[in-house]
């Protein structure tokens, strides 16, 4: 029996009776849930008819904060937290999505990680390190966690779209600079979008360019 944390959390089920085809897993950020991003399946649900998106909770409850989650504890932002955080996060989600997985009877290509915020490190972290390459991650508002650590361990190297607002003031916009940079130093295949007049958000342009991405890493023609 695992030793690690179950994950529970809202999901958007494929339409009609036609089994399984592709599987998307939403990643929250820090202070939110479940709930906070599987609105976003509803933009893209249309044209991906036999997807399946899962939005679980992180499994920590966010202090203060009554029905919010985190993946790790902020207290400092220093590099030693957020190292320690997404690698104690890091095997649960893993569990999770070897747990999907095996439900749907399919495998890792037929699977895109997205986050947002933390969500985003914690998809980069474990996407990256998962031994078969995954369809794709898309990150918004977000960053690489841990890069060192990450750069020694990186064994699959997925289609990347990493997005962010201008004028996000929780995470710069720099970040998403940077974190494109290290992925290429990799090998990765990045493609990123600022959202002009955007805070620590997901504006239209991103929902409709990640639905694209989508479809691109899903083969599923327009």
């Amino acid at each position: 029996m695992s030793s690690f944390p179950a994950l529970y959390g809202p999901s958007l089920e494929r339409l009609g009776d036609l089994p399984p085809e592709k599987l998307v897993i939403l990643c929250h950020g820090y202070g939110a849930n479940g709930q906070d991003l599987i609105g976003l399946a509803i933009n893209w649900q249309q044209d991906m008819p036999t997807t399946s998106f899962f939005s679980p909770d992180a499994p920590q409850k966010t202090p203060g904060m009554p029905g919010c989650f985190q993946w790790w504890a902020i207290k400092s932002f220093s590099q030693e937290e957020q190292e320690e955080g997404v690698t104690r996060a890091a095997p649960i989600m893993n569990m999770y999505i070897d747990q999907k997985l095996e439900e749907a009877g399919l495998t890792e290509e037929d699977l895109v990680l997205i986050g947002f915020s933390q969500g985003t490190m914690l998809s980069l972290f474990v996407g990256l390190q998962r031994e078969r390459p995954l369809a794709g991650i898309i990150g918004y508002s977000g960053a690489v966690a841990a890069p060192e650590l990450l750069a020694k361990n990186i064994r699959s190297k997925p289609p990347v779209l990493l997005m962010h607002g201008s004028m996000d003031n929780m995470i710069p916009p720099t970040a998403m600079t940077a974190s494109a940079r290290f992925l290429r130093e990799q090998g990765i295949e990045v493609e990123t979008h600022l959202s002009e007049g955007m805070g620590h958000g997901i504006g239209p342009d991103s929902i409709q360019l990640g639905g694209n991405f989508l479809k691109k890493a899903f083969a599923i023609e327009s």
